[in-house]
């Protein structure tokens, strides 16, 4: 079937087959796929609105629109997918045991730690390492890689754990957006004389959403001021029940600094581990693992700590993780003693690879250095143009509404963020009883109380959730990760409009007219008194501009104090001007809000009209 284009060239259009394409593919890509000339798919977008070089990565929606008008049904291929037909393609296969159920073997959880700061994670770890009762090594740990084993006895039993020492949840969650599930349980450290903190519920939540069994550690029990049962009846609201409450939570009581009851946390996860998991490997296969960390050291090159999942990992391995690639020079243990295997759940630090990979990404032993070489290139090639591609589609509300219309049956994650706890209680309630129907739902996946953070972020982000800031606002760097990650953040000062637009996201007829747009920032560096104007804001613009025409808030402590206010006057030294970009000096009034102080941030931003579809 023939079609003319604009510009007199004539291009074949298909039948409604469909065409796979790669995340971040080009147009020479689609057109070697349909037999067709790249330029004419250019001239093509072009007259379509959009400018593209038949060599630029373009992302999902174009590569659909085209589609659309060649009648070629595009399926962009996602990462985890292509990466498993690229080892496909070479007999290679991630992330399952080969041979049968007579070659598995018991392997050791593999656990990780979180709690609230302070609490006394890193001394806990400490003390789990000097509480191993079959290796007491002289010296204790001479090196740290991130990840480490335990021995400990249970019922006349040598049993292996395998603890790897992240810097929080944050990591953990970043891990897991990766679709890295290296976790089997986590150890959630509370201190009993502080009791459940912010922190302590985002570790649980976290957990929670990998879907892991948790074990908690009691931790400072030696402390005068010490209340274990207070944090047990905390935790029980957070619906972990400990076993002596009829539940199914083990729960330790330990002191880390004082060395106690070490050997009964040990058990614990040995005995949580058996009751909840079926923990087993295929030790004969090649090895196949994920990457903890990794980073490069100056007079070794490139290091990354691997966690064996399944097979065995030999000096010597040709092996691939993520776009790094090389033969296993030399491993090393959290001693720095050198091995010549590492077996299932055994975390080693691997020397010999091309590159620094990243945390999180899978590394597979294959044949030989040549292959090992292709997939790695092939893996780089094709982050690259993943990268070069836009950022990935935000899951917004609009879009919940749009797969609801198409029947699908839908579950809204959303993470609640408030001023204060009775506001996040009470939107949470409310959210909770909207009711639609057995097709849809709703669930809160993380809520507390505060600024926005990175850490919500990453969560968001892992879990395809939506944040509602409900008076408040992001804090450091979590606008742009948002951004970045895709993830959409919604602001609300009224507790009945959060309540009226989800609800109508939920039904399907969300139709908004507008969407805020963040204009810039200034902190109040100084407050001059003026008879006349009221008080007069010396600021510094730390971010953007701020617009004289401009709505504006007052945040304070990243907490918002007064919004959708004007601006009386903007000065530059002794000029009114209308905006004042990042980096420059200026005095500002507010109109009808006097009640400004030093350290004070005000927010420039307009509303945008929102186009209907």
């Amino acid at each position: 079937m023939e079609a003319p284009t604009l510009g007199g060239m004539r291009v074949r259009k298909g039948n409604g087959e469909t065409v796979r394409l790669a995340r971040g593919a080009s147009l020479t890509d689609f057109a070697d796929k349909v037999g067709l000339d790249a330029a004419a798919l250019v001239q093509m977008l072009f007259h379509l609105g959009e400018m593209v070089t038949s060599t630029e990565s373009v992302n999902d929606a174009t590569l659909e629109l085209l589609g659309e008008e060649l009648n070629y049904n595009v399926e962009v291929v996602s990462p985890e997918d292509e990466d498993r037909e690229l080892l496909e393609s070479f007999d290679l296969e991630f992330g399952s045991d080969e041979g049968d159920e007579a070659d598995l073997m018991i392997r050791p959880p593999v656990v990780t730690v979180m709690g609230h700061v302070d609490h006394g994670k890193t001394k806990l770890l400490d003390a789990l390492r000097s509480a191993n009762v079959v290796d007491k090594e002289a010296g204790g740990i001479t090196q740290h890689i991130g990840a480490y084993q335990v021995v400990t006895e249970v019922d006349g039993n040598e049993r292996p754990i395998t603890f790897i020492d992240t810097p929080g949840h944050e990591a953990f969650t970043a891990m897991r957006a990766r679709g890295a599930q290296a976790t089997d349980i986590a150890v959630l450290v509370v201190a009993a004389d502080d009791g459940v903190m912010p922190q302590t519920v985002e570790a649980l939540n976290h957990a929670k959403a990998a879907g892991v069994p948790i074990v908690v550690a009691v931790n400072k029990i030696d402390k005068p001021d010490a209340d274990p049962t207070k944090v047990r009846g905390q935790l029980t609201e957070y619906g972990l029940v400990p076993e002596e409450y009829g539940g199914d939570t083990m729960f330790v009581e330990v002191s880390a600094k004082a060395n106690l009851n070490m050997e009964g946390l040990l058990e614990a996860i040995v005995l949580t581990a058996d009751a909840s998991l079926d923990l087993r490997a295929n030790p004969t296969q090649d090895a196949q693992g994920l990457v903890v960390e990794a980073h490069l050291d100056r007079g070794r090159g490139p290091v990354a700590t691997v966690l064996v999942q399944r097979g065995t990992l030999r000096v010597g391995d040709s092996l691939v993780a993520g776009p790094a690639h090389g033969r296993v020079r030399a491993m090393l243990d959290e001693h720095g003693n050198e091995l010549a295997q590492a077996d299932p759940s055994r975390p080693v630090m691997v020397l010999g690879l091309s590159a620094v990979p990243g945390a999180g990404q899978n590394f597979i032993v294959v044949d030989d250095d040549r292959m090992a070489r292709q997939i790695a290139e092939k893996r780089e090639a094709r982050e690259r143009a993943a990268m070069q591609a836009k950022r990935r589609v935000r899951r917004t509300l609009e879009d919940f509404m749009a797969s609801m219309e198409k029947g699908e049956s839908q579950e809204l994650n959303l993470i609640l963020k408030g001023d204060v706890s009775g506001s996040v209680e009470a939107l949470e309630d409310a959210l909770s009883q909207i009711d639609v129907g057995d097709d849809v739902g709703i669930r809160v996946i993380d809520r507390g109380v505060g600024a926005i953070t990175e850490t919500n972020v990453d969560l968001a982000a892992a879990s395809d959730a939506i944040i509602i800031g409900f008076n408040v606002r992001p804090q450091g760097k979590a606008t742009e990760l948002a951004d970045k990650q895709g993830v959409e953040i919604r602001y609300y000062s009224v507790i009945y409009s959060a309540i009226e637009e989800i609800e109508a996201a939920l039904k399907g007829m969300l139709k908004p007219e507008f969407e805020e747009s963040s204009l810039g920032r200034a902190e109040i560096r100084e407050i001059f008194r003026s008879s006349k104007l009221g008080n007069i804001a010396g600021c510094m613009i730390i971010g953007g501009t701020v617009q004289r025409r401009s709505k504006v808030r007052v945040l304070r402590d990243n907490a918002v104090v007064a919004d959708n206010l004007d601006l009386a006057s903007l000065r530059r030294e002794k000029d009114d001007v209308s905006e004042v970009r990042e980096g420059f000096e200026c005095g500002l009034v507010l109109r009808n809000f006097q009640d400004i102080k030093i350290g004070d941030v005000i927010e420039s931003f307009e509303m945008r009209e929102i186009p209907r579809a």
